[in-house]
């Protein structure tokens, strides 16, 4: 949809002296003189300068700025490892019901047994759909529930003498980014093992550095080159037989749903991004919620306070001495849990077993349709992700991964991740999810194959890319480190 070019500018470029968006009746309130309540230097001397346009134009500007973003709404939104799927509107519907959405999380429990019904609820499908045995709900998101587990791993090695003998987490070179920092945070050391040429754990590399002073292991499955670890079992066993502890993080569990879970594999504790897998809202910095879920034995050190039913009465509970405390308010982010629990009971067992199936299908669907054109450096099956490298366009024609990125906006299509995992050099990351079509999937192979043509007939016709975007390249650095976010000619004047 085409805008009049002057949309394209700041409100305060198309105010005019004398325009308004509104027509108030005379005021016949009394003056009040604000001296006696202010010292007079914070009381303003002159109008404020504030843009002058008719109604009218203010939609418009609204509305065209509404259309500068690219959201999953807006096109596909192939982001590996971060899961980009579709948001079902009834979620809102849902969450904008007055007994969620008027709530107040310090009202009363008894006059709150709707809303802590529904979180006891989540908790149990959770449970189910992990295989764990307890959840907390608390974690505001996936990093804040990684660093949860391994407190609580800490918690259970200090409570059994070996606090000061555990003293690294095993994190693998195909773990989320989030993994090493979450270790170090909780004031371990972390230890990297790397993959084999097959892009899975190295048995050999985990069984020499496991050891007595081993505190656990962070495994991400499937992982992010999209591959499901072969050898998980082995994994968890050999962490075990040193005392150490097995967390799984739970950020790619879009691929794994009713099929399999971290409990049955052996896992202690695992967190769940409920913003990605269970289609809250995702992006734009959040809220996000990332529940744990642990195994009997780690309970009294979950969170507190935790939900809990007695008799007819769902009832908050903080009494748990070993517990690593509060880490969040309230009961962590109950807008976004309330998402997640109407999208478990829409889909049901089955529908969320078939979302994973689905997700898996389109994503090797998309692989074979473009492997021909980039290079694949994991040739088996992948899961709900997989990537590919662009050294060979690098090579050959110096494009690079951040210029295919770029090109794919103007095919109306966001960029994958890029230069993610570090394992692959010029990679691409890309998860098309199961809420696309094949339809969509065929637009995005398309895309991918016409870039790739293209470098080869025109590289510096990507090199320039995006051309139909409201910016073309920003210095990225910039941009995030000091961005402009006031009008410089109001300041001015």
């Amino acid at each position: 949809m085409a805008m009049l070019k002057e949309y394209n500018d700041l409100i305060f470029e198309i105010s005019q002296p004398g325009h308004v968006s509104y027509d108030l009746p005379e005021n016949d309130v009394p003056t009040h003189d604000l001296t006696k309540d202010l010292p007079e230097y914070l009381i303003r001397q002159d109008d404020a300068k504030l843009p002058e346009v008719s109604e009218l134009q203010l939609v418009r500007h609204y509305t065209a700025l509404s259309t500068k973003n690219f959201g999953i709404e807006s096109g596909p939104y192939p982001l590996g490892s971060c899961t980009m799927k579709y948001n079902p509107k009834v979620n809102e519907t849902i969450a904008a019901l007055d007994g969620f959405s008027q709530i107040h999380p310090q009202q009363e429990m008894e006059t709150a047994q709707g809303a802590l019904e529904l979180l006891y609820n989540l908790q149990d499908h959770l449970a189910e759909i992990t295989g764990m045995d307890s959840i907390s709900l608390q974690p505001a998101a996936g990093a804040h529930g990684e660093l949860a587990a391994i407190l609580m791993f800490k918690a259970f090695h200090e409570a059994n003498g070996e606090g000061a003998q555990r003293k690294n987490i095993i994190v693998p070179d195909s773990a989320h980014g989030t993994n090493p920092a979450t270790a170090t945070v909780a004031g371990y050391e972390s230890i990297e093992i790397p993959s084999t040429s097959e892009g899975i754990i190295d048995i050999v590399a985990l069984k020499q550095v496991v050891n007595e002073e081993t505190a656990g292991i962070m495994l991400t499955n499937p992982n992010t080159a999209g591959l499901y670890e072969r050898d998980i079992q082995q994994i968890v066993d050999i962490v075990h037989e040193a005392g150490g502890l097995a967390y799984y993080d739970g950020a790619n569990s879009n691929a794994i749903m009713g099929i399999s879970n971290p409990g049955t594999m052996g896992f202690d504790a695992v967190h769940l991004n409920l913003h990605k897998t269970f289609t809250g809202p995702h992006g734009g910095g959040g809220p996000g919620s990332g529940p744990i879920g642990v195994k009997a034995f780690l309970e009294p050190f979950l969170p507190v306070p935790r939900i809990e039913k007695a008799d007819n009465l769902f009832v908050i509970n903080s009494e748990y001495p070993q517990s690593i405390g509060r880490i969040k308010g309230n009961f962590g982010n109950f807008g976004v849990n309330v998402r997640a629990y109407s999208y478990i009971r829409t889909m049901g067992a089955k529908g969320l077993t078939q979302v994973s199936k689905d997700a898996v299908l389109n994503s090797n669907y998309l692989k074979e349709r473009i492997k021909n054109y980039y290079d694949v450096p994991f040739a088996q099956h992948c899961m709900h992700e997989f990537v590919v490298s662009c050294k060979q366009q690098k090579t050959q024609y110096n494009v690079n991964a951040k210029d295919v990125g770029k090109r794919l906006l103007d095919y109306g299509i966001h960029s994958p991740t890029t230069y993610f995992p570090l394992i692959v050099e010029e990679c691409l990351m890309i998860e098309p999810t199961e809420t696309e079509s094949i339809r969509e999937l065929d637009q995005i192979a398309d895309a991918f194959i016409n870039i790739a043509k293209e470098i080869m007939e025109d590289p510096e016709k990507v090199k320039q890319a995006p051309y139909l975007t409201s910016v073309r390249r920003l210095d990225e650095t910039t941009a995030a480190r000091k961005p402009i976010l006031t009008y410089q000619a109001s300041l001015q004047n």
